[in-house]
């Protein structure tokens, strides 16, 4: 059985940072992402970390390479395919929530359902109970803790149902004990839902208890 989620190979990607100067942040690596894994991205910043999620979530392509999701060739898909893919398949967790100050929790996470198309308010209810905000989900982000509000990113993450979720620094912006709070709920997710994470992180704990390490040093893979 084929355990393998994404396939990349022959990864580059650079910037012009001016029309003579070209810098070069992903300089040539494969790299397979298993279904129901933890992986973590660790690197000294300006590795190219951040770079190579954004690849992974369709944010961003490569100058060369491929990159088969299950398969197929997400290189090759149009505009509307990429912009589906995206909202069904995939889900972001960020440094900052981003949450929209405007709309309560719950709202918050209907939102990206309403975005795919698969619009389930007892879903996004269930998704909150679960991340442990059942008692919140009429509360507006000012209204929220720094982890409360991360939880609720994390649920709108999972929403609709995605085969991977990719997170940006997802303790990064919290305090010790909030972290790990976070870090628990990740694996407790990954247990329950069998769902693939693939996380860029400075926590060093954090990163040792994932399933894997992939560690960059200046654009490559080591």
């Amino acid at each position: 059985m084929n355990n393998v989620l994404i396939e990349l190979k022959g990864i580059k990607k650079g910037y012009h940072i001016t029309k003579t100067n070209r810098l070069n942040v992903l300089k040539g690596f494969d790299l397979n992402i298993h279904k129901s894994e933890i992986a973590a991205i660790v690197g000294k910043s300006g590795a190219g970390k951040s770079t190579l999620l954004h690849i992974l979530g369709t944010l961003d392509i490569p100058d060369e390479g491929t990159m088969m999701f299950e398969g197929t060739d997400v290189l090759l898909m149009n505009d509307k395919q990429v912009a589906n893919f995206r909202a069904n398949d995939i889900g972001f967790i960020f440094q900052f929530h981003h949450l929209l100050p405007e709309f309560t929790a719950l709202e918050n996470v209907t939102i990206a359902s309403r975005i795919a198309g698969n619009y389930d308010e007892t879903k996004a209810k269930d998704l909150l109970n679960e991340v442990g905000l059942s008692d919140r989900i009429h509360h507006k982000p000012s209204e929220l803790s720094g982890g409360e509000a991360q939880r609720v990113a994390i649920a709108r993450a999972l929403v609709n149902s995605p085969k991977i979720i990719l997170a940006d620094e997802p303790t990064g912006n919290l305090d010790s004990e909030n972290a790990d709070a976070v870090i628990d709920l990740i694996f407790k997710l990954r247990e329950k839902f069998k769902q693939t994470f693939v996380i860029v992180t400075h926590n060093e704990e954090f990163a040792a208890k994932c399933d894997r390490i992939i560690k960059m040093v200046d654009g490559k893979i080591v």
